[in-house]
């Protein structure tokens, strides 16, 4: 999963770990590595803050200390080698493609195709929805969960992120592997991991109790 998560060419997997925890301590306040909540000035200030939060950030960010973050990480033998690995990953996942393409098409044009869409499409779109999940639903849908920070459902998302886009829900129960907490709520990332968890690749799943749930729910009260 390391492997096929650098392949997507969002950094390596220990720096991303090592914001995505920085994100949850400092969610949506100052230290926050991608909020839209940190800028001022009216509908600009608005305009600024999801630019910031979807894209920029990456632009114009200081760089998390995974010694701290993701200590634990930086101890994994495996987890390192991915990590070390990651500019060779990201040009696999060119690669690959691009050659599968010409396999099966026996042409230029198919080692062409099989670049552009499996290759440079396909990072385009994880690109911009993941960057969907830091902008989008910290501003946009549904808070059923009095969270500390401005994370939000959004159900307009939830399909073509996965399930990421329960965000709220995720932001509530940090810990759980699973987003959608209601039966309606498609969450294709939680099918992944229970069918990993029957065929034994995952174990000690995470996931928040009826009893959890209702007594955050309660705190809206």
């Amino acid at each position: 999963m390391a492997i096929l998560g650098s392949m997507t060419a969002q950094g390596p997997v220990i720096t991303w770990v090592s914001n995505h925890r920085r994100h949850h301590q400092y969610s949506d306040r100052l230290g926050d590595t991608h909020s839209p909540h940190l800028h001022q000035g009216g509908f600009w200030g608005s305009l600024t803050g999801i630019w910031h939060s979807h894209i920029h950030w990456m632009l114009n960010c200081e760089i998390t200390n995974s010694a701290f973050f993701a200590k634990d990480l930086l101890q994994d033998a495996a987890i390192k080698k991915v990590n070390q690995q990651y500019l060779t990953l990201v040009l696999l996942g060119l690669v690959i493609p691009a050659f599968l393409g010409g396999l099966f098409s026996g042409t230029w044009t198919g080692i062409w195709q099989g670049f552009l869409w499996g290759g440079l499409v396909r990072i385009f779109l994880v690109h911009h929805l993941t960057w969907a999940i830091n902008s989008i639903t910290h501003l946009y849908g549904s808070r059923p969960f009095q969270t500390s920070e401005r994370s939000t459902n959004n159900v307009w998302l939830a399909i073509p992120t996965g399930g990421e886009a329960w965000h709220n829900n995720h932001h509530a129960f940090p810990n759980s592997a699973k987003f959608g907490l209601k039966w309606w709520q498609i969450d294709l990332g939680t099918y992944l991991i229970r069918t990993l968890e029957v065929l034994g690749l995952a174990w000690e799943v995470k996931a928040p109790t009826p009893e959890m749930i209702q007594a955050k729910n309660s705190q809206k009260d």
